[in-house]
Order: C-alpha cells, then sequence, then structure tokens
C-alpha cells in the first residue's frame, strides 16, 4: 500500500503554491512598508521554553505539542507557535542592546496536534510579527492597522477587528477574585477543561467556545470592569489611534485570547465565510514574557495569523489573482543535432532571465505543440532537420498562431525583444 502524508498535513502542489507566493509577496511588501525585518528561527525548540513562554495551563502545552526526547534525553518541541521562539532569539543575541525597538516578521509551518478541519491543520503556517522594547499606545495601534492594511491590499472585505484590553498583572488580580466568585455557584456546570481552568487560569473561561459555558459566563465581570488608571488611559489611546488610522474595529470585552502571557491589548481580527474558524488573524501585548524567558524586562507586541485561513478567505471572496503565464517559451527540438543545438541556446536565454523549458521525452512535434500549450507558454521555439541546414529558428506565437522565421545567430535577440514587450 503507498505511503500517505501524515493527518492533517498538505502537498502544497503547483497550480496551488503560486497562491501561497502571492500571499507572501504581498506581506513581505507590507512589511518592508513598515519598517519590519525578517527573522528566522529553529523549527524546534527546548520544550521549556513553550512550557515557560506559552503557559503551562494553555491547550498547547497541555494537549497539542509535538515533544520528543532526543538522543542527548533532551525534551525538544516543534514549535507550536513563534512568538516564545522570537523572545528566546531577542535574548540569546542580545538584540536588546540594538537601538529600540525592535521590529521583526516571520514566515514558516508551525505545529499542533490537533483535530483537523476546515481552516486547520496539524502543520499549518503563520505570518507574525513581533515589536519588541517599546510600550507606548501609538505601538499597538500600528500593529493593528499594519494587519489591516494587509488585508485591505488583498481585497478582502467583511472583516471585523475585535480590541480588547485584558489589564496588567494588578488589575488582572481583581479581575479573577470577581470573576470566580461570580462562577462559583455554578462551577459544576462548566466543561471539564473550564473547571481547571476555574483555579489556574479563570479569565480564559471567558473565552470557552462551549454554549454551556457561555451562557454560565453570561453576565461575568469582564476585565473592563477592573481595569487600573494605567491600562484604561493606554486602551482608550489605542482606540483614538486606531480611528485615525482608519481601521474599523469593535471593542469586546469578552476577547482574552488563549496565551497565558497576553498584557493589556489583545485583539482578533474575524472573516465570516471560512467555515468553524473565523478568526484569520489574533495578537497582544506581552510586556511580561522576554522576562519570563529569562531576558531583561521587556515590552513586547505581536500577531500572528494563519495563512491557510486567509488563504481560504480570499478564495471564498474571489481575490485572488488570475495566475500569469508560467512559461515564455517551449523549445521544440527534433533529434539530437538540433537537440544540442538547441540546448545551448536555452543556457543562454536562461541566464538573461527568460523562463524557457524543452520536451525532454523526445515526442513528436505535435505532441509537444500540445504540451507547449497545456504549459502555458506564448511561444514555441521550433528547431529541426531542416532548421538546422538553413540555420534557422521558427518562433510561433501560440496565442495568435502566427510564425516567423530568424537566423539562428540573431534567435537570442529576436526572443530577447519579444520578452521585454511582454514584462
Amino acid at each position: 500500500m503507498p505511503i500517505q502524508r501524515p493527518k492533517g498535513t498538505q502537498d502544497l502542489l503547483p497550480g496551488t503554491i503560486e497562491q501561497w507566493q502571492y500571499l507572501e509577496e504581498t506581506i513581505r511588501t507590507v512589511c518592508r512598508a513598515y519598517g519590519y525585518e525578517e527573522i528566522r528561527t529553529p523549527i524546534f525548540e527546548a520544550t521549556e521554553l513553550f512550557q515557560r513562554g506559552v503557559g503551562q495551563t494553555t491547550d498547547i502545552v497541555k494537549k497539542e505539542m509535538y515533544t520528543f526526547l532526543d538522543k542527548g534525553d533532551r525534551s525538544m518541541t516543534l514549535r507550536p507557535e513563534l512568538t516564545a521562539s522570537v523572545c528566546r532569539a531577542y535574548v540569546e543575541n542580545k538584540l536588546y542592546g540594538q537601538p529600540q525597538p525592535v521590529k521583526l516578521y516571520y514566515m514558516g509551518p508551525m505545529f499542533r496536534y490537533e483535530r483537523p478541519q476546515s481552516g486547520r491543520f496539524r502543520q499549518f503556517h503563520q505570518f507574525g510579527i513581533e515589536v519588541l522594547g517599546a510600550d507606548q499606545p501609538v505601538v499597538d495601534a500600528e500593529v493593528i492597522s499594519l494587519v489591516w492594511n494587509l488585508y485591505q491590499r488583498l481585497g478582502l472585505t467583511q472583516l471585523e477587528v475585535h480590541v480588547n484590553s485584558v489589564g496588567c498583572p494588578t488589575c488582572r488580580a481583581k479581575h479573577r477574585k470577581q470573576l470566580q466568585e461570580f462562577l462559583t455557584p455554578r462551577q459544576n456546570e462548566l466543561c471539564n477543561d473550564c473547571r481547571e481552568r476555574f483555579e489556574r487560569n479563570p479569565l480564559r473561561i471567558l473565552d470557552c467556545k462551549n454554549p454551556t459555558c457561555q451562557a454560565v459566563t453570561s453576565g461575568a465581570p469582564t476585565t473592563h470592569d477592573t481595569l487600573c488608571e494605567d491600562c484604561s488611559t493606554h486602551f482608550e489611546r489605542v482606540l483614538v489611534l486606531l480611528g485615525l488610522a482608519g481601521v474599523v474595529y469593535r471593542v469586546n470585552p469578552r476577547l482574552v485570547r488563549g496565551l497565558d502571557y497576553y498584557t493589556k491589548t489583545a485583539f482578533e481580527v474575524m472573516v465570516e465565510e471560512i467555515g468553524a474558524q473565523s478568526a484569520i488573524c489574533g495578537g497582544g501585548r506581552y510586556d511580561g514574557l522576554v522576562e519570563e524567558i529569562g531576558g531583561p524586562p521587556t515590552p513586547g507586541i505581536g500577531f500572528a495569523m494563519g495563512l491557510e485561513r486567509v488563504l481560504a478567505a480570499l478564495q471564498v471572496q474571489n481575490q485572488l489573482p488570475e495566475q500569469k503565464p508560467k512559461l515564455f517559451a517551449m523549445l521544440i527540438a527534433l533529434g539530437e543535432k538540433a537537440q544540442n543545438e538547441g540546448f545551448s541556446l536555452l543556457s543562454t536565454l536562461r541566464a538573461q532571465g527568460i523562463s524557457v523549458s524543452m520536451d525532454l521525452l523526445g515526442r513528436s512535434l505535435k505532441t509537444q505543440l500540445k504540451a507547449a500549450n497545456r504549459l502555458g507558454a506564448q511561444y514555441a521555439l521550433i528547431l529541426g532537420e531542416t532548421e538546422l541546414e538553413q540555420n534557422l529558428l521558427l518562433i510561433r506565437d501560440l496565442t495568435l498562431g502566427e510564425q516567423i522565421e530568424v537566423p539562428l545567430v540573431e534567435a537570442v535577440e529576436e526572443i530577447k525583444k519579444k520578452y521585454q514587450r511582454g514584462v
């Protein structure tokens, strides 16, 4: 029986990968406009990094990580997210010694052992940014406006930006006490996960998608009820700046996000019609994370978005661009001598950046022309025994059906002219 790919993974094949490249190129363009630089970290890290950075009480750490012992009996984990890794790199490489803030972005695969469903995979891809070393509200607003600007460039509509403040450790302690007091009489009605969260991290009960838990927490105290003056002032300033940037947002007091490290600003971007998982971006401020993993006290904020979900939204809204022709020309060489001459011609054209291919199976002229059309080539470069004897190359326009003869010595220049007119 043939070996199949692991459950919850994908093969990204030609015909689809071009959509990914379009999305990735747009992301890079927006990041450059905002002054962000790329960072790449290892695919696997010490398990402790995620236990300390993401949080022991999170579903990611408790249920979803791909963890293994290496040959030195060290516990390693395939990265389930990248914020902790970026903070580790910030500390280990002493980026705090550079002018602050440090503005970074990343793209790459992440791994979580989840139940595969629409928009959710066990190997999935994220784009995210992290800003380390600045705690002003304007940073929060810039991060959210970058997301908004990216989605505008991609043409996505029907978006909702949900924002909230989850407060600092001081005001969160007050909220924790009020929330536990509110939930105590109905604690047994909560789902098993939320009963465990009651003592460790009751705030996350507000984020539970279980209908029963949502009913139990209806009317529960929100973080807004206990925000300290500093957190309240910070949040109000963020909202003012978002308005100035033209970001359409909605304050959602129940938004808490699923990771333990968030403080103050938290946000998500929702889009309809992509299945059960409607969030296509989420993030927030994490002013204690760098210190938690052994670095100096450093404010930070960032977000991550699943590229699979963004592509699904683009597909549903018909916002993916039409694919351009992949191939400029196809060389059709008939016979060994023609193949030798043609192979030399191809090498010259490719060195000049012109996309050309040739038949590698020694097929007939008719079959090779069909292959050229199937590959979307604009031109066929035909070279047979007759053309070799006359030192000619036939250039056939596969769209118009027109054909010209050019001397072999002039072929490169003629093909270059056609290529430059089409660029």
